[in-house]
């Protein structure tokens, strides 16, 4: 009897055991179908995230049907291999030129980039540009450091011009053992570090060298447009805005602004197409001349008897020629060499507006010159840039951690690639004046070409 009941209970408690049994090895195949498409899932995305190795961005996109494509680029983005391992990256910062909206940000997002996407926590920021790579001139860089730094305008590395030494620079590089060099600057910058690339590469140096373009001028060849740019252009906007006011507020009202723009002039252009209160814009691509029938003196007075006001605005380079040799003692900016070789020629093109019509005695004139060009390029970046700034930063990083070298990253068509030193070192961007873009200024401003009617007769001469 005993027996018996002993006997049931043992194999109550085996089918028990096994129906428990049988219940879990289901539970855990389904567990692992469960853990086995989340797998798969994250697999498709991370396909998905990662930027095919033969993904290209074609320079021309509107071509002739029959003929090639032109150059192509490697499209920016995360790589699904990863050259460099995390822990061993020493990456640095530097910032040389000029000002311009955006610095910090891409400083900022540099930093935050390498440390929250690739675990790179060895980041140091080379003060003072150039110079400051062999003048031991160096602070380091953490998220917390640099977490605010976005909304102040400037460089929280300081910056300066010249001071490029390419033995001394790549020396430093190789004593500290750095491994990734992040270089923001404008044209000439993008030059000297073409220069420091090659020497790395001389020398047989696993260092990559990364371009950042800025520079509010929009001068770098290739790419759209460089950081600053669209902030620049919004804040100039401020300036012919108050050159408008005080334009329309008094009789034969004259305002000229006096924007940057050495050798190009799109700052000027694109300000004049947002403002719409522009009547002239003059930039260093397009000549002009001001005595005589249709030059800018006589265009002046027909737009005073017309409406009662106008505004001018004028890029820095616009017009070197016209300043013979005893007007060249205007004080240009003090900031750079480079800027020896350009005189102020929106303060003299005011002098002469005021000589013009003192000695005519045609009509009285009241003439403002507003001159905002330190304002604009020391303000923080706008929601655009700055937009604009972390896709560049985290393009960059991207392209260094893969391993690739000597390019400079930006936007073409549209699309972030990375562009060889070479290619964006052939010469600077200047606005086409037989462009669309610059008959639609044109269009805009109802101003003449102020074309110099004796190169017309030297031209038909010559032909």
């Amino acid at each position: 009897m005993f027996l018996t009941l002993y006997l049931r209970m043992f194999l109550t408690c085996l089918i028990t055991s096994l129906i428990f049994l049988h219940i879990l090895t289901h539970y855990k195949i389904i567990l692992l179908m469960q853990l086995s498409m989340i797998k798969l899932v994250n697999s498709c995305f991370h396909r998905q995230y990662y930027v095919n190795q033969d993904d290209t961005v074609a320079q021309q996109i509107v071509v002739h049907k029959n003929s090639s494509r032109g150059t192509l680029f490697r499209r920016a983005g995360p790589a699904q291999k990863v050259y460099f391992d995390s822990k061993e990256v020493y990456a640095c910062i530097v910032t040389c030129g000029g000002l311009c909206p955006g610095l910090n940000t891409v400083i900022r997002e540099l930093v935050c980039g390498l440390y929250h996407m690739y675990g790179v926590h060895k980041v140091l920021g080379i003060e003072g540009g150039y110079r400051g790579f062999y003048s031991r001139n160096t602070i380091p860089l953490t998220p917390k450091i640099v977490n605010d730094i976005h909304k102040r305008g400037g460089t929280i590395l300081k910056t300066s011009y010249g001071g490029h030494d390419t033995s001394k620079i790549v020396d430093s590089i190789q004593d500290r053992g750095i491994n990734q060099v992040y270089i923001l600057g404008g044209f000439g910058t993008q030059n000297e570090a073409a220069m420091i690339f090659e020497e790395i590469r001389r020398r047989g140096l696993k260092v990559a060298v990364v371009g950042i373009p800025k520079t509010i001028d929009n001068d770098i060849p290739v790419i759209d447009k460089s950081i600053g740019f669209d902030t620049a252009v919004e804040e100039a906007q401020r300036a012919i805005n108050s050159a408008h006011v005080e334009a329309e507020s008094a009789e034969n009202g004259i305002g000229v602004v006096k924007l940057m723009g050495h050798c190009s002039g799109f700052i000027a252009m694109y300000a004049t197409f947002a403002s719409r209160d522009v009547d002239c814009c003059l930039i260093p691509e397009s000549p002009f001349y001001l005595e005589g029938p249709g030059g800018v003196l006589e265009f002046i007075e027909k737009r005073l008897r017309e409406q009662g006001h106008m505004v001018i605005v004028i890029a820095e380079g616009a017009g070197q020629e016209l300043i013979l040799p005893s007007d060249k003692s205007n004080k240009n900016r003090p900031d750079a060499a480079s800027d020896d070789l350009f005189h102020d020629v929106s303060l003299w093109l005011s002098l002469k507006i005021k000589d013009h019509f003192a000695r005519s005695k045609k009509m009285a004139i009241n003439l403002k010159y507003i001159d905002p060009t330190y304002m604009i390029r020391a303000i923080p970046s706008n929601a655009s840039d700055n937009v604009f700034c972390t896709l560049l930063a985290q393009s960059a990083i991207h392209g260094a951690m893969a391993g690739y070298t000597g390019f400079t990253v930006g936007p073409v068509n549209g699309r972030n690639c990375y562009i060889p030193f070479h290619l964006i070192n052939e010469g600077q961007k200047r606005v086409v004046i037989t462009d669309r873009m610059w008959a639609r200024l044109l269009s805009s401003t109802h101003q003449p070409s102020f074309v110099n009617p004796l190169h017309i007769t030297e031209e038909a001469k010559a032909e």
